[in-house]
């Protein structure tokens, strides 16, 4: 099994500069921010290229010149504008950053979820607990207090949840409904997305939602609205509780983007707990992103950030994890990999396992 990655090529100078990016990092990346939700990338879009000044900018958008002048100064220095006869023009950084949606998700779920939390990843590395939760709540993970999160954090929160399942979840369906399930348990089922996306998929399926009671609350009233109460039911339980079983009795499994929220040897539980509840015909589908079966750089560097909001936001000690390393555990678990389908969404794996 390998996991080399990456190389140390780069020439001293260059790597110095680098160094320097990192060591500003967050204040560039507010900066940045700033000049999208300012108006300025924007006001510089319309310029169609020919560029506009930082008077002209600060006159149309009522900001003072100075601070667009240090706005985009920095954003000269990170390529997101460029600067030709005194006018400020948009680079295709600068455009991404405007007008990209999964830029944007991003952006704002690292301001609003992510920002003074990370001030305390090195203590929650030391602890082994997710010490920034504490900037929002006291809860010993931000899923028990998901559902009370402020509301701008929540929602960058789903909106960052929800982008990437949604871009999946249509290609996942036909692979799932190959086979006709008519019941299918959806662990950790969030808001309920995918269970209702199921009954809208397959008029005849019934659904099962595990998950916490807040979490719960949050899918009835989406459940309802739907129209599927007869159809999408809940079952309360905290998957780590030692006690606690699956409902038995159902064809498939279903957990997507859920267990990267939990550390090895808590998903070793979880895969045990599934396979008690799986009778040989049934299967358990597992949705996930694996950093190291990425189509592109980009999304290779995203997944390995997103582990930092697990160690200092989500619960300390999961992350995103490396596809070997997940093979593994469901090896140890008593199940195997049936098959794989690879680059569904942006970025997702989903792997079919049946008891060994």
């Amino acid at each position: 099994m390998k996991k080399n990655f990456g190389s140390d090529k780069k020439p001293a100078l260059e790597a110095k500069m680098e160094a320097q990016k990192l060591a500003f990092a967050p204040l560039m990346f507010q900066a940045a921010k700033a000049l999208r939700d300012l108006g300025i990338l924007e006001r510089l879009k319309e310029g169609k290229g020919e560029g506009v000044s930082a008077a002209v900018v600060a006159a149309d958008l009522e900001i003072p010149e100075y601070g667009v002048k240090v706005l985009l100064d920095a954003g000269l220095s990170i390529g997101i504008v460029m600067l030709q006869d005194e006018k400020y023009i948009l680079t295709k950084t600068g455009f991404f950053i405007l007008t990209d949606t999964m830029t944007r998700v991003n952006m704002d779920f690292v301001n609003d979820v992510c920002y003074k939390p990370a001030f305390w990843l090195e203590e929650s590395v030391r602890k082994g607990t997710p010490e920034g939760l504490k900037e929002f709540g006291d809860w010993p993970t931000v899923y028990e207090g998901l559902s009370e999160l402020p509301d701008k954090v929540q929602e960058s929160w789903f909106n960052f949840d929800h982008y990437y399942s949604d871009l999946v979840f249509p290609e996942a369906l036909p692979i799932v409904f190959d086979n006709a399930p008519g019941k299918i348990l959806d662990v950790g089922g969030n808001t309920g997305k995918w269970a209702i996306q199921c009954c809208r998929f397959d008029e005849q399926v019934k659904v099962t939602i595990v998950d916490l009671p807040g979490q719960l609350n949050v899918a009835y009233s989406h459940i309802r609205a739907q129209g599927l109460k007869d159809r999408i039911d809940g079952y309360e339980m905290n998957v780590l509780d030692p006690d606690g079983s699956f409902p038995k009795g159902y064809d498939v499994i279903w957990m997507s983007q859920f267990l990267d929220c939990f550390a090895e040897d808590e998903i070793l539980r979880i895969l045990e707990k599934a396979k008690e509840a799986m009778d040989k015909g049934s299967c358990l589908y597992i949705l996930e992103t694996y950093w190291d079966r990425q189509k592109y750089e980009a999304s290779t560097y995203s997944l390995n950030a997103t582990s930092l909001y697990f160690t200092c936001v989500a619960n300390g000690n999961s992350r995103m994890y490396h596809s070997e390393d997940m093979k593994a555990l469901i090896s140890r678990s008593g199940l195997y990999v049936e098959k794989e389908f690879e680059l569904l969404g942006v970025s997702h794996s989903l792997y079919r396992c049946r008891k060994a």
